[in-house]
């Protein structure tokens, strides 16, 4: 049986991990809030580590700052991966702030470039 390539391939959107700490905010509709650090982070969602789980399909709006400013989005609770990791996605911004998100990660994925060339141009062969 031949195997044919699909031939509309979705591109993931490029992750990242900030270099230096990003404390971050989810406030729930009651008011609650609950402090979170992000892990990973990407356009459509990321990874946070939290005192613990939240219910997955929890509705929070969150707000982290990053070297570009200020970010504000919604995001929805995807299923723990453990005690305290927890996946998200972005299901809305507010006014510039995917701009500026994409800004934030396209800084953090230019200086791993840079680290990387550098380290390796002095590597031992």
């Amino acid at each position: 049986m031949p195997y044919f390539p699909p031939t509309h391939v979705e591109r993931r959107a490029p992750r990242t991990c900030f270099p230096e700490t990003t404390p971050a905010v989810l406030r729930f509709k009651s008011g609650r809030r609950v402090p979170g650090k992000l892990q990973i982070i990407s356009r459509t969602g990321g990874l946070l580590c939290l005192p613990q789980p939240l219910d997955q399909g929890s509705q929070v709006k969150m707000m982290f700052l990053t070297c570009s400013g200020l970010v504000l989005g919604a995001a929805e609770m995807l299923g723990a991966i453990s005690w305290n990791l927890q996946p998200f996605k972005f299901v809305g911004f507010y006014d510039d702030d995917e701009r500026r998100l994409q800004s934030a990660i396209q800084s953090s994925l230019d200086q791993n470039r840079v680290a990387y060339a550098q380290m390796e141009r002095f590597r031992a062969w």
